[in-house]
């Protein structure tokens, strides 16, 4: 949902309606999230919205990624053509090509 709306974010009581969470559950969960650097808050008047921090986000990847495989970079490739296809679809006349990483 925070990654769906960029960086006008999501207010908290709007995640947790959609969630169906209590208010206070959400609440401290989206604060575990912001002290992560997963997610930042802004206010905006009496409504605190949530946003995806992009580069905290890449930084968790890249945290997960570095030993996932033990060595073996091959095993994790579907993993990165999953994220890059996700991501980055290719244009419709351009073939996508994945070199290992």
């Amino acid at each position: 949902m925070l990654v769906a709306a960029g960086a006008s974010g999501v207010p908290a009581g709007e995640v947790a309606r959609q969630l169906g969470v209590p208010v206070t559950t959400m609440s401290t969960h989206l604060g575990i999230l912001s002290r992560a650097a997963l997610i930042g808050p802004k206010r905006e008047s009496r409504t605190v919205c949530y946003a995806l921090n992009i580069e905290g986000t890449r930084s968790l990847f890249a945290f997960l990624m570095a030993d996932c495989c033990g060595g073996r970079p091959d095993l994790c490739q579907p993993a990165f053509e999953a994220a890059e296809l996700a991501c980055c679809p290719p244009a419709p006349n351009q073939v996508a090509t994945h070199e290992p990483v």
